[in-house]
């Protein structure tokens, strides 16, 4: 899927067998920046104007389909096909935790990146933790947003979710194709932003349409993902500067995850978005944007 004119044509990465599309932005430059999005979603799901933004800042930008999502390889399927009861039991026939880490690493070694700040949202903040954990010495600085804490695993993180959005998402259902999976773009959009920042419903239908994302609706690939386990370090192992962003009105995430998650990670700084919810809404980009900023003229400094 090369539609999107502001990207370059997708490449590919390879752990092993598993192949993992990633892209960069055209005419980014400067510090290497890699983004990670969430459960089931595919990289298409980082707005570009928020990829604009970061790239005007400094950044040169790239983004990767986690395995089971996007372009990138999808596993066999499992006997769960619900993504909730995967994460109750916080295990996977599939792969592990530390495979998909590891699929991090192998775009970073196929972009020719030795070392990257790392930004990833809702289950990709997840992943930039243990990224930062198993393989510290490819992560300069770590951004994790509207993600529950590593630490926590199976029943331990249902303290951070909020129970009727995650019914209300076991509930969603569209048929397969690909207006379904237009539609379940559009219904999880709307879902997971809040009230004072509602979904673009309009900028959604418009990218989906352009390149749609079957992973809203793949009940089978959220379950191998989020089932995944983990069995590496744990977040007081993090040496990497970190940043902890969390939407104040987030419908799905807890800000206490966020507040768990800094406590945790020596150094860490956290910082609450008023009035946003699971998304990353257009208003807030330029501020987004600057954090990060901040975060790597931190490291930058150090480092002089």
């Amino acid at each position: 899927m090369d539609g999107n004119t502001l990207w370059t044509p997708t490449r590919y990465a390879h752990n092993g067998p598993v192949r993992i599309a990633y892209d960069t932005f055209r005419g980014s430059s400067g510090d290497p920046l890699m983004l990670v999005m969430g459960l089931g979603t595919s990289r298409f799901w980082w707005p570009d104007g928020l990829c604009a933004a970061l790239a005007d800042v400094g950044f040169e930008v790239l983004r990767y389909d986690q395995r089971d999502a996007g372009e990138s390889t999808r596993m066999p399927d499992v006997r769960t096909t619900n993504p909730f009861v995967a994460l109750t039991r916080g295990s996977s026939e599939s792969y592990t935790a530390e495979d998909m880490v590891d699929d991090a690493v192998a775009v970073l070694d196929a972009a020719r990146i030795p070392g990257a700040f790392v930004a990833g949202h809702s289950m990709g903040g997840l992943l930039a933790q243990r990224l930062a954990i198993r393989h510290p010495d490819r992560v300069l600085g770590m951004v994790t947003g509207g993600a529950v804490p590593s630490d926590a695993s199976g029943l331990s993180s249902w303290r951070h979710l909020r129970m009727r959005t995650m019914a209300r998402l076991a509930r969603m259902s569209f048929p397969e194709g690909r207006q379904g999976d237009i539609d379940a773009s559009v219904a999880l959009a709307r879902l997971i932003a809040s009230s004072a920042y509602p979904a673009d419903e309009v900028a959604v239908r418009t990218w989906a349409e352009l390149e749609a994302d079957s992973g809203p609706r793949d009940r089978k690939a959220q379950s191998r993902q989020i089932g995944a386990s983990w069995s590496g370090g744990r977040l007081a192992d993090v040496v990497a500067p970190t940043l902890v962003v969390h939407g104040e009105a987030d419908p799905l995430v807890r800000p206490s995850a966020a507040r768990a998650v800094a406590g945790a990670i020596p150094g860490a700084r956290l910082r609450i978005f008023p009035g946003v919810g699971h998304d990353l809404p257009a208003p807030w980009w330029a501020e987004y944007a600057r954090e990060i900023r901040a975060l790597a003229d931190q490291v930058r400094a150090a480092s002089a």
